[in-house]
């Protein structure tokens, strides 16, 4: 799996030395410029092109390798709203560029970046991330015309202070992110979302296990069964669970993970109408995400955690044997849910998941962190734009987890927002009869519905049992739940846009850098 490779070097003329370069990416504020060879081409540029630091250009510069000067503006970089996304978007612009160009080799430089501000601490990461993120294009496209074809660019030198192998990495778990959240309903229905995992892993430290038994299934994960129930009639599109687990020599902590995989989701019963199913087959993102971390995870093989993943890959097809809602479905947890809404179907996976999980954590000694991570709600789009959400539970924000992660994600240019888990939530999930222990959701839209992305929470929170496991337990555990509806495609376009991978970088931020 082919993606830039990355050497670093401690200055222009090292770069300039190295066989092969042909084009130098300048990236950063240019109201003063570092180099004095390179400032007087910028003004002599400005004087007959007044775009000349404001947006990314090619320029012709002697002395450059290639003659090929990129000059990629981030613009202001000291006010109040100015983060290191900044550098990140202006390397994302110049890929493009210099490739187009016929850079096949080129450097990449900061200048007149402070990376002893703490906002910019990461700019040289951000670059070479948003660089390959630019470059990166989609697996079917690769598998039709050759990945050489179309991704020429394979090596990037970047003059600065950064651990290659860290940024490389975290490069190679964003790509298998990308290529899981990305890919058309087909090449990645359920079990191919597993061969692409057992492929991902092969000869790593990582273990893959797939449970694919539809008896066993509905046994040990029925409420993930029933979303999978009218999928059963089409082999190809059959629902499977993949674990994935990674072991270190000298653990620390256990992080844990339920990855919402919904390959394609027309709503089931409720279906989708109005055109609103297109995008419907990234709906895996959450999954992807959690898949790509693990990536990251075997290449560092970090020897102070270990990682447990369950993927739930599912479609939620329409069909004679669809669930619907009004239908009682006992989870793993043994908690009874009233379905709500047959489009709300990914709490329904995750819940069970999450409920193996916590069952695995309540019984290993040491400290365990539980993540549910999902493209699950409009609502989490609307309220926080491009970031992804967190919402803790009580252990969580008594460990400043939630805190921990808004810091990785602010440092490391994959920023979070978070929000609070409330009581109004947990009322909103309860059951309303006898019959019933929870209410999976409403039945409109959870951008309509008022704490739309919260009140999710607490329903996974009841039917994985991890209401046991709170603050006021003999033991607690702490629980996040990651809704990356809005972060996770570029532009919150689902249809179209390239996936970003969230929430890799954060979580390789918080838990994998030395």
């Amino acid at each position: 799996m082919a993606f830039a490779q990355l050497q670093i070097v401690s200055s222009l003329a090292d770069a300039y030395s190295k066989d092969g370069a042909d084009a130098l990416i300048l990236i950063g504020n240019f109201d003063s410029i570092d180099d004095s060879a390179l400032a007087e081409t910028i003004q002599q540029a400005q004087i007959t092109d007044q775009r000349v630091g404001k947006q990314p250009l090619l320029l012709k510069a002697d002395g450059v390798p290639g003659q090929r000067l990129v000059a990629a503006p981030t613009g202001p970089l000291n006010r109040d709203f100015d983060d290191v996304r900044q550098v990140f978007d202006a390397a994302h612009a110049a890929a493009k560029v210099a490739q187009d160009a016929g850079a096949r080799h080129p450097v990449i430089a900061l200048n007149n970046v402070n990376v002893n501000d703490e906002r910019y601490q990461q700019a040289f990461l951000a670059a070479y991330l948003g660089f390959c993120q630019a470059l990166y294009q989609p697996l079917e496209a690769r598998e039709a015309h050759g990945e050489e074809a179309i991704e020429p660019t394979q090596n990037v030198i970047l003059v600065g202070e950064l651990d290659a192998e860290w940024a490389m990495a975290v490069e190679a778990g964003k790509r298998v992110a990308r290529d899981l959240a990305g890919t058309e309903p087909e090449r990645m229905a359920p079990p191919k979302f597993a061969e692409y995992c057992r492929q991902a892993f092969a000869h790593t430290s990582v273990k893959v296990t797939v449970s694919d038994d539809y008896q066993q299934l509905q046994h040990e994960y029925p409420l993930l069964a029933a979303v999978g129930r009218s999928s059963m009639a089409v082999e190809r599109h059959r629902p499977c669970v993949i674990r994935l687990e990674y072991h270190g020599n000298n653990p620390e902590r256990t992080v844990m993970f339920a990855g919402k995989g919904i390959v394609y989701d027309t709503g089931g019963a409720d279906l989708k109408t109005g055109g609103h199913m297109a995008g419907m087959s990234r709906d895996k993102g959450g999954a992807a995400g959690v898949a790509g971390f693990l990536k990251t995870v075997s290449e560092l093989q970090p020897e102070h955690l270990n990682v447990i993943a369950e993927i739930g890959a599912v479609r939620n097809s329409i069909g004679s044997d669809a669930f619907v809602a009004d239908e009682i479905i006992t989870g793993h947890s043994g908690k009874r849910v009233r379905i709500g809404n047959t489009d709300a179907e990914g709490r329904l996976i995750m819940a069970d998941l999450l409920s193996h999980l916590r069952e695995e954590a309540s019984k290993s000694d040491g400290e365990h962190e539980l993540y549910t991570v999902a493209t699950l709600t409009g609502h989490a789009a609307l309220s926080k734009g491009p970031y992804s959400a967190l919402v803790p539970n009580g252990h969580a924000r008594r460990q400043n987890l939630a805190q921990a992660l808004f810091n990785a994600g602010e440092t490391y240019g994959d920023p979070t927002e978070i929000s609070w888990s409330r009581r109004e939530d947990f009322d909103f999930v309860k059951g309303r009869t006898l019959c019933d222990d929870l209410l999976s959701s409403n039945n409109g839209p959870s951008a309509a519905t008022p704490r739309g992305h919260q009140f999710p929470m607490a329903f996974l929170t009841g039917v994985s049992g991890l209401d046991n496991h709170g603050i006021d337990s003999e033991h607690p555990i702490s629980y996040i739940h990651i809704d990356i509806a809005g972060s996770g495609v570029e532009g919150g376009d689902w249809q179209h846009g390239k996936p970003t991978a969230a929430p890799v970088t954060c979580l390789a931020g918080h838990y994998l850098k030395k």
